[in-house]
């Protein structure tokens, strides 16, 4: 089957509509008042999760996309609950924000119950926290709990001790998943991944006939076992069949590359595979038509960043119309995308954001995003910003030239320690100042505009 990729050689207004009408009214103004009441619900989880739990007001509001309630009673119940079995503070953080869910949860039938009964089993305080701080998703289990709990359990303390043997007796039906995750950490593969995946019932993990081939198959490839892509790349060598990767295979060579380049691409992004032959020629076709890169060079660009594929065509073209209406030249972005894949999928508000504020905050040409694209992919609160505004104080004060900006890279491309130490560190002499500038960068002070 994947002999292909791993030998590339041997190749790879009527008035009878009126009660509909007055129906479709009242549909809306449910509806209206269903977002409302969303809204608030939403609103009060923020604050919720912010006031009770610390979190970040962005934590929370991402956690509130998977959970919203409207009153404390419940979520109050949970963390009480947990305070009252010894997990800390730092523990319970870590579990919600793992499992939201909880929060909504029954504390006294749904969850106490399951804390009980690991307890009963011989569990210590100690043991229960760091297990279940490690999975909080086992608490959704029911039969299955103890199993699941004496896994992690097991695994906590073979790492500790440093040992790659689990004496984990058969478990029924789940004894598949348990040995499977176990090779996997017999590979080394780390907790922070290994125990996602018992709570999955996705056939990679609970497979048994093709799992140990199709593990082979991927750790031949060269594959990390530490890295997510592993998991990845297992996932799509169980999923297809020989005559499966033969056709895709096929239509990777009808657009011109050859056996080696599929096998690199797959080890970069395995999930290209399992592209359908109908979204692999259209996002290629879509990429040739904007006029930026000949053949030879677009098939470098996917080689380097196959993920350009799974781009939808709507995304490609308005990349391309974003680089153009911002002064872009067609060449100029056809270099962009040669040096950064990536800039060709990112969303136009993105590129126009970072764009305008390097070029008309900051005055450096656009040539200069031209030639350094990278900085369309870096966080504009975490790094563009802070190391702006201490270009811009150096800038007040005299000591950078606004003319004689330095270059993109050198001001946004290093480690923070390597920025600090040319930009800050450098006038030592005047600590009054030094320490004003590291205020500047981590937000303390604000800049001039």
């Amino acid at each position: 089957m994947y002999s292909l990729l791993l030998h590339g050689k041997r190749r790879f207004v009527d008035l009878q509509k009126w009660p509909s009408f007055i129906v479709s009214l009242n549909l809306s103004r449910n509806a209206s008042s269903s977002s409302a009441s969303g809204l608030k619900g939403k609103n009060f989880t923020v604050s919720y999760l912010v006031d009770s739990l610390s979190f970040t007001p962005k934590l929370a509001e991402s956690i509130s996309k998977k959970v919203t309630f409207d009153d404390k009673s419940r979520p109050d119940s949970v963390l009480n609950l947990f305070k009252s079995h010894g997990f800390t503070d730092s523990q319970i953080s870590t579990i919600i924000t793992a499992y939201p869910l909880l929060l909504t949860a029954d504390a006294e039938k749904s969850i106490a119950p399951k804390l009980q009964l690991l307890l009963s089993r011989g569990a210590s305080p100690s043991e229960l926290t760091e297990t279940i701080s490690k999975v909080p998703r086992i608490l959704s289990k029911d039969r299955s709990l103890t199993v699941y709990y004496d896994f992690v359990k097991e695994v906590i303390e073979a790492d500790k001790k440093s040992t790659s043997t689990l004496c984990l007796p058969k478990r029924g039906k789940q004894e598949n998943k348990i040995r499977n995750i176990s090779a996997l950490r017999e590979l080394g593969m780390p907790q922070r991944m290994l125990f996602p995946l018992l709570i999955s019932n996705r056939p990679h993990i609970c497979g048994k006939e093709r799992f140990q081939e199709s593990l082979k198959k991927v750790v031949e490839m060269g594959f990390d076992p530490t890295t997510p892509r592993f998991l990845e790349a297992l996932r799509i060598v169980m999923g297809m069949n020989n005559e499966t990767v033969q056709e895709k295979v096929s239509v990777y060579k009808r657009l011109g590359f050859t056996a080696e380049d599929i096998l690199v691409m797959f080890k970069r992004f395995p999930i290209f595979l399992a592209l359908s032959e109908k979204k692999i020629t259209r996002s290629f076709e879509t990429m040739k038509e904007c006029g930026l890169l000949e053949d030879e060079e677009l098939r470098s660009v996917v080689k380097m960043f196959p993920q350009c594929l799974g781009f939808s065509e709507e995304n490609i073209l308005n990349s391309v119309e974003t680089f153009l209406g911002l002064g872009f030249s067609r060449d100029e972005i056809a270099m962009m995308v040669k040096r950064l894949p990536a800039s060709i999928g990112y969303a136009g508000e993105t590129v126009k954001r970072k764009t305008e504020f390097v070029v008309k905050e900051m005055s450096w040409p656009l040539r200069a995003v031209a030639l350094f694209p990278q900085v369309l992919g870096l966080s504009m609160e975490k790094r563009i910003v802070p190391r702006c505004n201490v270009i811009k104080a150096l800038i007040s004060k005299g000591l950078i030239k606004s003319e004689l900006l330095p270059s993109l890279s050198s001001a946004l491309v290093c480690t923070d320690q390597d920025f600090l130490k040319r930009y800050v560190r450098k006038h030592d002499e005047d600590e009054e100042f030094v320490a004003e500038l590291m205020a500047v960068f981590t937000g303390e002070m604000r800049t001039n505009k």
